[in-house]
Formats: C-alpha cells, structure tokens, sequence
C-alpha cells in the first residue's frame, strides 16, 4: 500500500487543480454574461466583452492574432477555383469605395435574422429564451487590437454551412461573373451572385468567423484571403448561443474603419431601412459627480465664509451652514466616458406599410429625413404607391417645395434625386435610368425585391425591369403633378360652382399648381421636348398666359373650350415678354376678330413649339409665320389683283434683301406691313437666341433661318399712297428710298434684327431732312478745333525735325 500511496496522492492533487481551473472558467463565464444585450455595461475600461477570450487562451489566441496565421488544430480547406480569383483580385484591387463592405455584412446578417424569424412562425422553440430572442445586430470596434466585429443573432452555420457558403460560391456562371469583375474592376458587382462576404478582404487581412446553428456546435472559420480557410470548434470565445459574429482584423490603411463616426455614417447611408434593429458599442461623455479635493473644499469653504460674511448674516446661520457642511461631503462635477448601446437606423421606412396607415405628418417627417433640408416647409405633394406584376416594388415619390437654384444651369450634368434599394438595403441614389432629366427635381425612394441586389450601371440593360419601373415611376410621377392642378380651387374655373366651393374650402392647396409652375414648369417643357411617349400627358400640365387669361395661367383644355366656332388651330406667338407681345402687329386683326392667342416668352418656348405640332387633334399656327387662316376668311382676288403691280415692285426693289415674296396681307389692321417668316423655319424671336449662343455658327444659321415674306395692309394710307405713286413712275428713286425705309421699320417691328443698322439710320435722316425741307445740299460745318490740333502737329513735327538737324 505504501508504494501507491505516493502515486495516489498525485494524481487527487493533479484532479484537485483541474477542477479548480474549470470552476475559474465557468465563473469567467458567468460573470461576463450574455453577450449584445443592448444595455449600458458597468465595467467600462475593459475590452468589450463580446471580444473577450478566456485566461487560458489569451496567449495563444493573441499569437495567431498577431502572426495572422491559422490555428494548427483547425482543419485546413481549399477555396473553389473561382473564390481564390475573386479573391485574389479584391485583396489586389485599387477599387476606392471599399465602404460597400459593411453594407453587404449587415445585407447578410439581415437575410440570417429573417430565416430564423420565418422559422420561428412555426417552432417558437427554435428563437431560445432571454437575450436569444432579440434579432438585431450589434457593432463592436477593438481600436487597440484593430478589430471591427459585427454580430447577429440569426440562425447560424452549422460546420457543413461555413464550408458551403464562405468556400464556395454555388451559383451558375460563376466564372463568367469572376471573368467580368477581373477584366472591368468594378466591385460594384460584389454580391450579384452572392459574393458579398468577401468584400470584407477590401479592408481587413485576416477574418474570422464565429458561428453558432441549433443544430451544431459552435465553430469557428478563418482565413487570410490567401487560397485557404480553417475550420475548427470554437471552445475559447464565449457562447454565441445562436448566430453569427464576424470579426474584421483591420489592414492597416483601413484604420479609419474603427472610428464610430464613420460607421455611423455608413450604417446611415447604406442600411438605414434595415428591418432589424442595428446596434453600434457607442461612447459618450457624462457628468458625473466625485468627491472633491481638499484644497478645492477649502476654498469652497473660503468663498462660502466672505460670502455669508458680505451679506451680513447672523452667526447663527453661519454655524447652521457650518454643520451641513460637515455633513455632507464636497463634491465635483467631472467628464467621463461611457459605453452604451446605440441604434442606427431608428427611421421606419414608411414605404412598406399601407398608404392608408401613414398619416400626413409621418410623409412630412420622412420628406425632411430624406431631403436632408433644414426648412420646415413640406413638400407640395407625395404618391406613395405599390406596384405589381413582372416587376414589384414599392415607392414614395416627393415634389419639393422649391426647386434648387442650379436646378437649369447644368441640367443635363444633374444627378437623380430618386434613392435605390433592393430588399431595404441602399444600392445608390446616381441611377440617372430611374427617372428622366426632367423629372430629376422629384425626391424619393424605390425599393425592390426583384432586383439584384447590387445593380451596377454596366448591368443596366442586361436587367430590362429596370426599364418596367422607370415607365411606372414616370407614369405616377405625372398623376401627381395632375392631381396638384385637379385639386387647386384656382384651376377649378369651368367646374361646376359646387365643385368649386368644395374645392375652395382647402385653402392650403388654393395657387399650389401655379407655385408648381413658377417653381418647376420648365421641367415640363423639357419633357415634352424630351420624351415622345409622354408627350400628350405632359401638355396637360402646361400653362401660360395669353390674350384672354387676365393675367393667370391657363391650360391648353382651357383654351380649346374657348376657341371660336369653326377655329381649326391654336394660336400662339413667342417673343421676350408679354408686355412686347401684347403690343405686336401680328395681333391686331386676331384681337379684333376675338380671336385667343398664347403668349411663348420663355427661351425655352421656341424649342418647345418645335416638337408640340398638335394637341387632341389640333394644329399649333405661330401666328407671325406664313399660314395663317381666319376660318372662312378670304382675301378679295379683285383686291390682290389691284396691288399685284405694287407687290411685283417692291419685291424686285428688295432683291438684295433677300425677300421671297410680297403679298396682302389678312392679319393686319393699323400697321402698314410686316414681316414674317417661312412655316418651318426661324421665326423672328428664335433667330435673335441662336445669335446670342456663344459658339454660334453664321454660316450653319443661314440654312435655317425662314425665308422672309413682307405683307402689306391694303386698307393703309401709306400703301395706297405706294401703289399710287409707283404707277405714275416705277423708276422714281424717292419711292424707293421711301420702300426700303418701310420694309426696314417693318422688319424691326415684327423682331428681326437689321443686318445694317447704319444704312437704316441714313434712310431715317434723309427722310427727316425732307420733312424739315432742308436742302440736299446742305452740310455739316467744320469745327474750329480741328486746325488747332493740325497746327500743334505741324508744330510738332517741325521741332522734331529742327532737332534732328542739330
């Protein structure tokens, strides 16, 4: 028994410390707790539990750590083929928005909360008990170690899982995906077929992966993006209970990734909308109160005495003073840091709920929160609307209540205010396909679940439900803005009067269609220029003043109700303002008849005018262009015959000015002529915008400006007064002078700029010298100054010279 006996007392002894150990391990544990719940944490110093490691392992698991190497115990993989090129070219990529990586781990750690939450509906049992059936995510950052974590508690990966999903991509066309991302570089396809885990090798060099299923152990998958990954059962980290904690060992140019600014930032823009909640170990500053210092309380005290000593108190205040003092204890407020849970995306995204459960203020609050605008004005309107079919999404669409100052200055360089996601994930907010130019003002969001989840630009036309949803979002955009009009009282005149009263007691949208119009009406036009399909619903909203709107805007329904019986066309004239317009010869014989004409006074008009030709069966006649009918109203043959000698003159008498014709002309009442143009080409107004562009060509100009035709007034005592001297003496000079001065006025009066204004202005003075019957002869005496000045140059020259001499 004696030679046991030594033996025996080893091995109780080696048992003993054992057991020791594990109780020191299984109360580490206890004490730590469970890990992510949002709650502020007392031990502050510390690391954050949820990347703490047991005494036993610290040194071990600091070594691989360091070196960046596997663990020996953990059983080595090789990557699929196709993993290790992707990989290879991420880790050697100079690709600069490596922000995307954090968006595609929360994308993942989202779809991992959603399983189990479905597998919840059926089996309770599968979510655990406490902390377990929270489903959010939690961000940790370890600046001194440099590690980012990110944990979920969704529904895991058994061994077999980490495998599958982070060693292989299973997908078809794998390699056709890996060939495009290596021949364009443009990550922006990373996650297209799956692939958005290994974004992460964009920022960190060494990852590892920490991952509990229901069905499994608790493994851990590592890997240093170098065409290998280990495996191997995780008995060192704490319990995840169930889910998932990746752990990002930060390159060292990826440092700013450990700022929590930064990720705050990035968790706004890319995953604000996020059905789970996102939890970030945020620190803050708190005033907290500690004992104070005795050299602080004597001067306190010192203070406190002159003080009571000043006011005059009574002693026996001051002793009262003097004992609470000694009983309460000196105290100062000081700064220090906490740690505390903090949610990132705390903005519901309204989209997903039913229009009818969203109230006014909630559209109004999410207007602010995605215009990022700092005004309280809201927005003049909002759709909100699902759409369905081959492709479904979901969208609410904004009107601004103010159009941005450079709105027009770089149009066609303007970026689409429209925001894109894919499953409530933010993808961009620079897809220009989405919406058109002209409608780029409007502010918003669309959200699929059709859609890949990284939609790249060169990927556009492989994807033709992009196409399908920017013609609904057009579609629904323009219902908007009509519905605007449809319920402003102001442009109710034609409604019945009951209509009008009901619409009237509303009086916030009372002038909002014509605050549109002032805002964005030339967006409107833009789209009828711009966009074929849509042009018919876009001359709906198109508004202008003309001869019988009093001042207000009226729309082109407005004005075929009011066109006369037998009116064929709608006429319109385009000039610099109304003011000039209202004055102008072309619209005496309209005025007079009755008949409507619009005024064009926006730049933009004359292109407009070039792609409207008609609205609901109606011609457009530009009336100081050739064309123009009164109905049934004829010009006499017997009066055209009585001036066809005086027009055959005159024509031939304005040869060199490139007049095409003279004739009679139906619009005029107290003008003698005027001077318009050729149907399809430049129209007065639109000759003086092409000379004002800069990089003008005159020689191009000359192809399109209309050829010019001068009508005259047959009923003008002027004309007569031609007419009748032209057939005593065709040959007359003074007649001719007197023509080409008519012409000249003409041409000026109806807005065409003279091509020489000197030979104009002579004809006006000679004119003036005739009227004043001063003599032909007669000159301009000389000024007296001008021998002085001969002199003192003579005088000048003769003193250089005298000096050359000497």
């Amino acid at each position: 028994m004696g030679k046991w006996a030594a033996p025996s007392a080893l091995i109780l002894l080696c048992l003993l410390s054992l057991l020791s150990n594990q109780d020191r391990k299984v109360q580490a544990n206890a004490d730590k707790g469970s890990v992510g719940s949002p709650k502020v944490e007392e031990n502050i110093g510390a690391v954050p539990h949820g990347l703490q490691t047991d005494s036993d392992v610290v040194k071990r698991e600091s070594e691989s750590i360091s070196s960046r190497s596997l663990r020996n115990n953990a059983e080595k993989f090789e990557f699929q083929a196709e993993v290790s090129r992707l990989m290879d070219i991420i880790v050697n990529s100079l690709y600069s928005n490596k922000d995307i990586f954090l968006r595609e781990l929360i994308s993942n750690a989202s779809d991992a909360l959603d399983k189990i939450r479905f597998l919840s509906l059926t089996d309770k049992e599968v979510l655990g008990e406490g902390d377990a059936t929270k489903l959010d995510m939690q961000i940790k950052l370890d600046k001194e170690k440099k590690i980012l974590s990110l944990r979920d508690r969704g529904i895991g990966m058994t061994k077999d899982d980490l495998i599958k999903n982070l060693g292989t991509i299973a997908k078809s066309g794998t390699s056709a995906f890996v060939e495009k991302v290596q021949s364009s570089g443009d990550l922006n396809l990373i996650g297209q077929f799956g692939v958005g885990f290994y974004s992460v090798y964009l920022v960190a060099d060494y990852v590892e992966v920490v991952s509990k299923h229901n069905d499994d152990k608790q493994y851990v998958w590592e890997s240093k993006a170098d065409g290998a990954f280990a495996i191997s059962e995780d008995t060192w980290n704490e319990p995840l209970g169930r889910g998932t904690e990746i752990r990002l060992h930060l390159r060292d140019e990826a440092q700013e990734y450990l700022e929590e600014s930064k990720l705050k930032e990035l968790v706004k823009r890319y995953s604000e909308f996020i059905n789970f909640p996102i939890y970030i170990w945020a620190s803050k500053e708190v005033d907290v109160e500690v004992p104070a210092d005795e050299d602080d309380s004597g001067d306190e005290e010192e203070t406190a005495d002159k003080t009571s000593s000043e006011e005059g108190e009574d002693e026996d205040a001051e002793k009262g003073e003097d004992e609470d003092t000694e009983k309460k204890p000196k105290t100062k407020t000081v700064k220090e840091t906490t740690y505390e849970w903090e949610v990132l995306n705390d903005v519901k995204a309204i989209w997903l709920r039913s229009p009818k459960d969203v109230t006014e203020e909630e559209y109004i609050k999410f207007y602010h929160s995605l215009a990022k605008g700092f005004g309280d004005e809201k927005p003049m309107a909002w759709s909100h609307f699902t759409a369905e079919g081959d492709v479904e999404f979901k969208a609410v669409l904004y009107v601004p209540p103010k159009a941005p100052h450079n709105l027009y200055d770089s149009y066609y360089k303007s970026k689409s205010n429209l925001k894109l996601y894919v499953r409530r994930v933010f993808i961009s907010d620079e897809f220009d396909e989405l919406l058109p130019k002209f409608l780029s003002f409007l502010k918003g969001i669309v959200d699929s679940d059709t859609l890949p989840l990284n939609v790249s630009r060169e990927m556009l036309q492989a994807h033709g439900s992009l196409k399908t949803i920017k013609k609904k979002l057009i579609r629904k955009a323009l219902d908007m803005i009509r519905k605007i009009a449809e319920e402003d009282p102001d442009e109710s005149s034609g409604k019945d009067e009951k209509e009008v009263e009901k619409s009237s007691d509303n009086d916030e949208k009372k002038g909002q269609y014509t605050k549109f119009w002032n805002e964005f009406g030339k967006s409107i036009k833009l789209g009828i220029i711009e966009d074929a399909s849509n042009r018919n619903r876009l001359a709906k909203l198109l508004r202008f003043e003309s001869t019988k709107s009093d001042g207000n805007l009226t729309s082109l329904d407005k004005y075929i109700s009011r066109m006369k019986p037998g009116q064929k066309e709608i006429l319109y004239i385009t000039g610099t303002s109304k003011e000039q317009l209202e004055k102008s010869p072309f619209l005496e014989r309209l005025k007079k008849k009755n008949y409507e004409v619009i005024f064009f006074t926006d730049p933009v008009d004359e292109y407009l005018m070039q792609y409207l030709m008609d609205y609901e069966g109606k011609q457009f006649q530009n009336v100081s262009k050739e064309g123009l009918k009164f109905g049934k109203d004829k010009t006499n043959k017997e009066l055209k015959e009585s001036f066809k000698e005086l027009t055959k003159w005159w024509k031939g008498v304005l040869t060199t000015n490139k007049v095409d014709d003279v004739k009679i002309s139906n619009r005029l009442d107290n003008t003698p002529c005027v001077v318009v143009t050729s149907k399809f080409g430049w129209s007065a107004n639109m000759e003086r915008i092409m000379q004002a562009q800069t990089l003008s060509d005159a020689n191009k100009q000359s192809y399109m400006k209309g050829k010019k035709i001068l009508e005259i007034n047959p009923r003008h005592p002027i004309i007569k007064e031609l007419r009748a001297r032209v057939a005593k003496d065709p040959e007359d000079e003074g007649v001719k002078q007197t023509a080409q001065l008519v012409y000249q006025t003409a041409l000026m009066e109806s807005g065409f700029s003279l091509p020489d204004p000197k030979d104009f202005a002579s004809r006006i003075y000679s004119s003036v010298r005739s009227s004043l019957t001063i003599s032909p002869d007669a000159t301009v005496e000389e000024d007296d100054d001008v021998e002085e000045v001969e002199t003192e140059s003579e005088t000048k020259a003769g003193s250089g010279t005298s000096k050359d001499e000497l």
